[in-house]
């Protein structure tokens, strides 16, 4: 199948076929993987006795989830990454990744899917785009950190090379809670940056918005004259006159393509905003708002939209994490990530974001103008983005 964005839904499923599992039938077939002794992970299958209710009979769909109340991160980051592994994947190769530790100690989870569901799915985005395929520059954070190891995938999915950097993010986090800057080590990465891109020439960047805008500083000319055709950026965002110089100055023909997410629930895609003429009833699918503006309440900007059933996000109100916002209206982000590989039922995201309607590309709920939640807690008060 050619990809197109008319035709980028129907494709997704094609491709990976559990995207057209409907959320209650996958949230049932997850409980039964995660609970029972045989395929569950001893992290999960350690609990079932304590929950008070049993998974595999209580759980009928995804709203009884609510009973596993929310997720304490403190429990995944005392837990030890073979305690994490499904023994359903006890014959499988897997890796063992770790978050950036934005909000305190890193976590880890086990990957065995995840990455390659990952790879498909942005792989067909980026096809719908018409940018898939060729060399890679990676600056993004290598060693045990997922998002160097997704780009890996990618690139091999049609045999390209990726050019890395070293890049360590926790570096800058910790000189950021020490009192110091991250200029030193930027630095360092730049540097990096600059010496491949000159030498290679390749056609895609990923990267994060924060070192795109440091990159694009000392740039002796625009990204396009060294064959980047598209820029892909997570992790840390930039403000709307960063965002406007990038686009005049810096990618001039060429995509800026953006995720939303982080290693425990995964990438967000960019929906781009479409004039109301653009929603026609032909293009929307059945379950789409029809009408709806890409980005309600009268913001700017792109969406992001989580697929389902693997994870699922949700705006909440701060004060009841339990009610859900209504569209177009600010709350704080709810994940919750149902994969094989990791059970994360609610869990309490450091960010505040507008909840929007579903989107032709991406039939399903997302989230717009994601900032960071200032609430009056620990994990707030601990964040540091720094550069990733």
């Amino acid at each position: 199948m050619t990809v197109t964005f008319g035709t980028l839904p129907e494709a997704l499923r094609e491709r990976v076929p559990e995207l057209g599992v409907d959320l209650d039938t996958w949230t049932r077939r997850m409980m039964r993987w995660h609970f029972d002794a045989e395929t569950g992970s001893p992290f999960w299958v350690g609990r079932r006795a304590k929950l008070g209710f049993d998974p595999v009979t209580d759980i009928g769909g995804f709203a009884d989830l609510a009973r596993f109340g929310l997720f304490d991160k403190s429990e995944l980051r005392a837990a030890s990454a073979r305690d994490l592994r499904p023994r359903g994947y006890r014959d499988r190769p897997f890796r063992v990744f770790e978050t950036g530790g934005s909000t305190g100690a890193p976590c880890r989870i086990v990957n065995v899917t995840r990455l390659a569901y990952d790879v498909e799915i942005y792989r067909t985005v980026l096809e719908a785009r018409g940018v898939a395929g060729g060399d890679v520059l990676a600056m993004t954070p290598s060693g045990p950190h997922a998002y160097g190891h997704f780009v890996e995938g990618l690139a091999d999915s049609w045999r390209g090379a990726v050019h890395s950097i070293d890049f360590d993010p926790r570096w800058v986090k910790t000189a950021l809670r020490s009192g110091g800057d991250a200029d030193a080590y930027t630095a360092h990465l730049i540097d990096q940056t600059l010496t491949l891109l000159a030498a290679e020439h390749p056609s895609l960047l990923f990267t994060t918005s924060r070192l795109l805008v440091e990159l694009a500083m000392r740039l002796p000319r625009p990204l396009h004259t060294y064959g980047i055709r598209a820029v892909c950026t997570g992790g840390t965002s930039c403000t709307a006159a960063e965002a406007e110089f990038l686009r005049e100055e810096h990618l001039p023909g060429v995509q800026w393509i953006d995720t939303y997410g982080n290693t425990l629930v995964g990438h967000a895609l960019q929906a781009d905003v479409l004039q109301a003429d653009v929603l026609r009833a032909d293009v929307l699918q059945a379950d789409a708002v029809p009408g709806a503006p890409a980005v309600p309440g009268g913001g700017t900007g792109h969406s992001y939209h989580l697929p389902p059933p693997f994870a699922v996000l949700t705006v909440v109100d701060p004060a009841d994490p339990w009610r859900e916002v209504e569209v177009g209206e600010r709350g704080r982000v709810r994940t919750t990530t149902l994969l094989e590989d990791l059970f994360l039922p609610h869990l309490l995201e450091r960010d505040s974001a507008v909840r929007t309607g579903p989107h032709p590309w991406f039939p399903w709920d997302g989230v717009a103008a994601v900032r960071p939640f200032l609430a009056d807690s620990a994990d707030a008060e601990e964040a540091v983005e720094g550069v990733y």
